[in-house]
């Protein structure tokens, strides 16, 4: 999936060096720019962006108060002409803040920390379930695998297990499936904890796991 980004800039030709820099990234999609930060301001409101490139210095309103009115802004990448704007900048969590005239390179540079901090963010690193009066909070990289148990599923972990009253397919639905595969209509197993297949039995640890149907599964 691309990255959908905007430009703000008040000089156009500053937002011709970013169109053509986003043309030749493919990862990216360009969304829309505009010269007037009103103008933009209006469309950002309506539009769901990934990645905002801003100027910082523009008449009218400036790029850090831009930024202070959006109520969920998109991940900021500061564009200006003037180091000294840096440090305020950055108070407002910007991913990175480019000094013009900007070079490619350095374009390239902060794209990269926008497609790593969304891939972060695209993904959940925990699972949040009810049991035994208690809300867990169950980092994803500590389960093995889950089993379906009546009208409750069993979370096997590294130290624990956690019956929740859920059932297996609403658990599915909350896991990502980079990191999860229904192997059986009663388990879930975690992928990176796989330690061989044989025949229609898959071994995490000590435990064997039927697997069910036809299923390709790649280590």
């Amino acid at each position: 999936m691309k990255t959908s980004c905007f430009i703000v800039d008040d000089e156009p030709l500053a937002i011709k060096i970013l169109e053509k820099y986003v043309q030749q990234t493919p990862s990216l999609q360009l969304k829309g720019s505009s010269t007037e930060p009103l103008e933009a301001l209006i469309k950002l409101q309506s539009e769901s962006i990934d990645l905002l490139f801003l100027d910082i210095n523009m008449p009218e309103l400036s790029g850090i108060s831009l930024a202070r009115v959006l109520e969920q802004p998109p991940l900021l990448v500061f564009t200006t002409a003037y180091p000294e704007f840096a440090v305020e900048g950055f108070e407002l969590e910007a991913l990175d803040y480019l000094v013009k005239p900007i070079s490619f390179e350095r374009f390239l540079k902060a794209v990269h920390k926008a497609t790593a901090r969304l891939d972060t963010k695209a993904e959940p690193t925990h699972l949040a379930v009810k049991a035994d009066r208690r809300l867990y909070n169950i980092r994803l990289y500590d389960i093995l695998y889950i089993e379906a148990y009546g009208d409750y599923i069993k979370i096997y972990t590294k130290d624990q297990v956690i019956i929740p009253k859920e059932t297996l397919n609403n658990i599915e639905l909350q896991l990502p499936a980079s990191q999860f595969l229904r192997v059986h209509r009663s388990y879930l197993v975690a992928l990176d904890k796989i330690e061989f297949l044989e025949g229609n039995l898959i071994q995490i640890g000590k435990i064997k796991i039927p697997v069910g149907g036809k299923l390709t599964i790649l280590i």
